[in-house]
């Protein structure tokens, strides 16, 4: 007797539902009589497990039914905690309650381990609502309609599937199934103007395998800079690089960054305390758009 399958059959009905002996078989790989039998060891364990006949036959758990702790090993019930205290940590809600009560059940107290704060000084509240709404939206499998800022300038409405969310080069991302597109998508959440989670539910299907994972930047141009100590702290904060240190103090970091106007911005954003080493041609741009920034700016 397979053990494993029979916690396994337990677990699969739990989140199925009423299910069917021959679908049993076809999931588990075993002759339909192996199926009957592994029922009726189930129910022999005091899982109240029921069969009935007709057109809308078939095998269930009684929905009162709940899994007894003893059924996850003292690992399992740790990892199921913080993995709890991650998605409650980006919810911006208190949820102690729910944490204490599954801590009692497990006989494990709970460490605080995770803190997530969304706010900054450019946007506060909106992103921490955008990133709950899909949350919600991504378990209840709920279509969702937002009003996209895209790259082109444009902002289009969109009917979205979504499917997960993604931090990737300290940003946020939706990755869903765009039905104006018919295609899948990445949409970066401080773009999101407006939300709603519409009333229409989707099946999700797994993300097909030529489905690139992750967010790639279309161009970027690998540039030395050098910072004067004044912005130290800039420097180890944004960097994940190595920066290597001079003797005078001044910092050197080696990053590929974007070819595009975000480029210069950021650049310019140091003002005086950094200084383009390489490429020599980004040397000159930088050059050229500061005379150009001056000349529109001199009173």
């Amino acid at each position: 007797m397979n053990g494993s399958r029979l916690f396994k059959i337990v677990y699969y009905m739990l989140e199925k539902g009423k299910t069917t002996a021959p679908e049993l078989s076809d999931k588990f790989e075993v002759s339909i009589r192996t199926i009957y039998r592994d029922i009726d060891v189930i129910s022999s364990a005091g899982v109240p497990i029921y069969a009935t006949q007709g057109k809308n036959g078939g095998i269930f758990i009684d929905d009162d039914f709940t899994m007894d702790k003893s059924f996850f090993t003292e690992t399992e019930r740790a990892h199921i905690l913080n993995a709890l205290q991650g998605i409650i940590a980006t919810d911006g809600k208190n949820s102690d309650e729910l944490l204490t009560k599954l801590g009692a059940m497990f006989q494990i107290k709970s460490t605080s381990w995770i803190e997530v704060d969304f706010s900054d000084w450019v946007q506060n509240k909106p992103k921490q609502d955008i990133f709950n709404l899909i949350k919600n939206a991504i378990f209840a499998k709920k279509i969702i309609l937002i009003k996209y800022f895209g790259s082109n300038g444009k902002i289009t409405e969109r009917r979205v599937q979504p499917l997960k969310l993604i931090f990737k080069s300290k940003n946020w991302y939706l990755y869903g199934f765009c039905l104006i597109q018919n295609d899948y998508r990445y949409f970066k959440l401080t773009r999101i103007k407006t939300l709603e989670i519409l009333t229409e539910t989707f099946s999700p299907t797994s993300i097909p395998p030529n489905i690139e994972k992750q967010i790639h930047i279309k161009k970027t141009i690998d540039t030395k800079l050098k910072f004067d100590k004044h912005v130290a702290f800039r420097v180890y904060d944004e960097f994940t690089d190595e920066v290597t240190e001079d003797e005078q103090g001044n910092l050197y970091v080696q990053v590929n960054l974007p070819d595009s106007d975000f480029l210069y911005s950021y650049i310019f954003s140091f003002s005086e305390h950094v200084e383009i080493v390489e490429p020599q041609f980004l040397r000159e741009q930088i050059a050229t758009k500061l005379k150009e920034m001056q000349e529109k700016y001199r009173t």
